[in-house]
């Protein structure tokens, strides 16, 4: 495509999937299209800087195949990113979420409150409201755990709901979380993701593969490249790989507090400015964890990712 060929009837659009160097989007009126990348575009992206779904770009006519162009990539309110392997920085999988649903078991695996809070505050690092769904509510056990944790967790503000797929309990609450705008479903494998977006929205068609004897509870995402999905209740949801395996990265450490919402109160108590709420006198978080204003298990959490940042 020659570089100076001139663009016509340009619009904004939302990008749903890249494959093959082509990228399929959805423009303002409805309709999708597939389009290149402009030669600038192109070397930004040679850079690092990928075009993802989730981006809004510019978009705009041309005369050869497959016949649109993105002429920009618009900026981003946040991004959900993976590890890269090794040294390599963060790889940005999809942009401009309105929330994370993290989805865990309740119960097979049993619940984890480390777990948990390492995708909450994942989620929190990256500017992204999150909702936390504890599945497989109808396991023996299960409605413990989630009545435990659903304490915790909506004391500090969070949205909790519990759900099974056999059941249906939680169907409808979560069907209501995901009415609106983009959302990514994220949570190890097997903890039932695509099971509960096929239940959400049959049209989906979400393939899914056993893992382990788990008798048709859940199964590992076979997703390999992430994509928008339309559901019939008007909202999207990011179809991204599994993160089965959470680290922390992309967090300063000075910023890992912030992760924690509880802490931001008690915090400006604290004596010195910076303060790690580990070895310093005179703080605010630990007081508030000494009178239970913060919860002894999510304060481990924190010093495990606090220490996780400083190696």
């Amino acid at each position: 495509m020659p570089a100076e060929e001139p663009a016509e009837e340009n619009g904004t659009g939302i990008v749903l999937e890249a494959v093959g160097g082509l990228y399929r989007v959805r423009l303002a009126d409805g309709t999708e299209v597939q389009a290149l990348l402009r030669g600038r575009v192109k070397r930004t992206v040679r850079t690092g800087d990928r075009v993802v779904p989730g981006d809004r770009v510019m978009t705009s006519r041309i005369g050869t195949e497959p016949g649109f162009v993105v002429e920009e990539v618009l900026p981003r309110t946040n991004e959900l990113a993976r590890a890269g392997s090794g040294p390599s920085k963060p790889k940005v999988v999809v942009a401009n979420l309105d929330r994370c649903v993290v989805v865990l078991a309740a119960m097979d695996p049993p619940f984890r409150e480390e777990t948990a809070d390492r995708f909450l505050a994942f989620s929190e690092s990256a500017g992204i409201p999150p909702v936390l769904v504890l599945n497989k509510l109808d396991l023996p056990g299960a409605r413990d755990a989630v009545r435990e944790a659903t304490g915790l967790y909506q004391r500090i503000g969070y949205q909790v709901v519990g759900s099974s797929v056999r059941t249906g309990e939680g169907m409808e609450a979560l069907a209501q979380v995901v009415l609106s705008g983009i959302s990514a479903f994220v949570g190890p494998s097997g903890v039932g993701k695509s099971t509960l977006l096929n239940v959400l929205d049959p049209s989906l068609e979400l393939r899914t593969a056993a893992v382990g004897n788990r008798g048709g509870r859940g199964g590992k995402h076979t997703t390999v490249s992430a994509r928008l999905l339309p559901l019939s209740s008007g909202g999207w949801v990011a179809d991204t790989p599994g993160f089965s395996d959470l680290t922390v990265w992309g967090v300063d450490l000075r910023d890992i507090s912030s992760a924690f919402p509880e802490f931001e109160l008690p915090a400006q108590g604290c004596r010195f400015r910076g303060c790690s709420h580990i070895h310093e006198p005179d703080c605010g978080v630990k007081d508030a964890l000494e009178s239970g204003g913060i919860g002894p298990t999510r304060y481990q959490s924190y010093r495990s990712m606090r220490e996780e940042l400083a190696r």
